[in-house]
């Protein structure tokens, strides 16, 4: 079924195999879970115990947190057991932010590992970046390109992981924050405009030195809040991420896509090149949101939608089979 089919597609009741990266995020059984899988406590170079960093996520009204210090022997390749600091409403992945040489600045890659066992073993002596993350993924990780623009990755950097990471890191609070390099998007377009398939995650990186966190977040559809249970839907691809505005429901009837949020001031499709679709509200919140998919057929798109404070979600891509 082509992307500009008349036939109307209920995102309840979605073909998958069309749609599975966006759709199914809102096709999947369970309920939307708020979480962030990239943070830093004193087990690294955080400036909080791993305690208060999970207590400031579950006093917010986080869901789930991945507490990912620096794997490297500076810090004694820390996978914090967060554990103890789960409650009956909060629960924590297990994870690092790994690393090895050398991307193309000859600096250290920064890979996000959200979900790695307990005596997940270090860097070994002779491997590299690639074997190191596709180790991690063995391991039953969920894998993210960290920091893209902050990194100052190239694209040949990123053909390196595609086949690998499971997605790019799009937003990163503490990027932003301390350096106004918190954007990943273009990185993500140009490696699927090449026909790689990889999801996109917000985070926050924080380290608690600046107001670096609640800055960005994953909303991932699970059937519950247990580690497997999210780790098992991110790699799905069934989650959007957000700075603010809340995606509640996408439909496809044939060209138009039909988007319920929060009150947002406008909303875009983007694809290939220079190809966008987009709705302004005019000045007033709206929300109910219909865009047009007629660009796009038969090649891969997004969605984002902004409110009226400046701030995103975003989609995974969809990619028409």
């Amino acid at each position: 079924m082509a992307i500009a089919s008349r036939r109307r597609i209920s995102v309840t009741a979605v073909n998958q195999d069309k749609y599975q990266m966006t759709v199914s995020a809102f096709a999947a059984q369970g309920r939307f879970y708020r979480g962030n899988i990239h943070t830093h406590s004193t087990r690294s170079d955080g400036i909080l115990s791993p305690e208060d960093v999970c207590g400031i996520y579950r006093r917010a009204g986080y869901d789930f947190l991945c507490l990912s210090d620096h794997f490297l022997a500076i810090y004694d390749f820390p996978l914090v057991d967060t554990a103890p600091y789960r409650s009956d409403r909060f629960t924590t992945i297990i994870g690092a932010e790994i690393h090895a040489p050398a991307n193309s600045h000859g600096e250290i890659w920064h890979l996000l590992a959200c979900g790695l066992p307990p005596g997940f073993p270090p860097l070994g002596a002779d491997e590299n970046a690639v074997a190191l993350a596709k180790r991690a993924v063995a391991a039953g990780a969920f894998l993210g390109i960290a920091h893209p623009q902050w990194s100052g990755l190239s694209i040949e950097d990123g053909r390196q992981m595609a086949g690998i990471a499971h997605a790019i890191e799009i937003w990163n609070t503490t990027s932003a924050v301390e350096c106004d390099r918190g954007d990943g998007t273009t990185f993500l377009d140009a490696l699927l405009n090449e026909g790689h398939r990889l999801l996109a995650y917000a985070a926050d990186d924080a380290h608690f030195k600046a107001r670096d966190w609640f800055g960005g977040w994953m909303m991932v559809k699970a059937q519950e809040n247990t580690p497997q249970a999210l780790l098992s839907a991110m790699k799905r691809g069934h989650y959007y991420s957000s700075r603010g505005p809340t995606i509640k429901h996408i439909e496809i009837d044939g060209d138009a896509v039909r988007i319920a949020s929060s009150a947002i001031r406008g909303a875009a499709i983007l694809g290939r090149g220079s190809r966008v679709e987009n709705v302004d509200h005019g000045g007033r919140s709206s929300t109910e949101t219909v865009l047009s998919l007629a660009r796009f057929a038969g090649d891969w798109c997004r969605i984002v939608v902004m409110d009226d404070a400046g701030h995103q979600a975003w989609t995974n891509p969809i990619w028409p089979d």
